[in-house]
């Protein structure tokens, strides 16, 4: 979770449903779009939600202003086991692109728009990584990755990384996707048909657990009849208990 002290007539948005808590004093509202252009029109608003709706994120986002007249707080709550990053976007360039889900909540004035892949067949084929998100501001901002993460600098280094576990990069990160190995690899190799490359001067934040992962682990455990208890499991399904 994240918890965050407002000061009063302060705001900060956040996706939908992602409150944990808030004290007295919090107001909340549900607008479209992420406030960052107020006076962009109903038509300007549209086509910001519309950007949001092609990463698969909810079109309304939650407003919480301080109304109080001290300090008050609020608290954010992750969907999934994991780590919450905050990253100060002016420390940054100004511009963080991130997974499509791994928004949780930023300071108001963060615009939240869509980035996409300039190869349009590796994007396609490569599965997660197609459409990112773009956070824009000088204000903080936090997301969500899955398990650990692994916060890299790179010097012009070139990184390959499974397509699941980029979290987020910083501006002067050149992304793609490419296939992975020889057709042996990309079959066998249990790696997935494309990995994400990572070149260039700036920061990557990696996780160890994304959630499709985690999800197929699940879901394959389950067709497999695997549940909890291993081999007294298997003994007792195989005796119909």
């Amino acid at each position: 979770m994240v918890e965050i002290e407002l000061d009063p007539n302060e705001t900060v948005i956040a996706e939908a449903g992602a409150m944990n808590y808030m004290e007295d004093g919090i107001a909340f509202e549900t607008k479209m779009g992420d406030g960052s252009t107020p006076d962009s029109g109903f038509m300007g608003k549209l086509m910001a939600v519309g950007k949001r709706a092609l990463t698969g994120e909810s079109i309304f986002m939650t407003h919480f202003t301080n109304r109080g007249a001290g300090k008050r707080k609020v608290t954010f709550a992750a969907p999934y086991p994991g780590t919450v990053v905050p990253v100060d976007l002016s420390t940054v360039g100004g511009e963080l692109l991130c997974e499509k889900d791994a928004f949780l909540c930023a300071a108001l004035g963060t615009q939240v728009g869509i980035a996409f892949n300039k190869k349009l067949g590796a994007g396609l084929f490569g599965g997660e990584g197609f459409i990112l998100q773009r956070l824009q501001g000088d204000g903080m901002a936090f997301v969500h990755a899955g398990g650990t993460v692994i916060r890299k600098e790179l010097k012009g280094e070139r990184l390959m990384v499974d397509t699941g576990c980029l979290v987020a990069f910083t501006r002067g990160i050149q992304y793609d996707i490419q296939r992975a190995g020889n057709l042996k690899s990309m079959v066998f190799g249990g790696e997935g048909l494309f990995l994400t490359t990572l070149q260039g001067h700036g920061t990557v934040w990696l996780q160890s657990m994304p959630f499709s992962r985690l999800a197929q682990r699940i879901t394959g455990m389950y067709a497999s009849g695997k549940g909890e208890g291993s081999v007294l499991g298997g003994l007792g399904n195989l005796f119909g208990d």
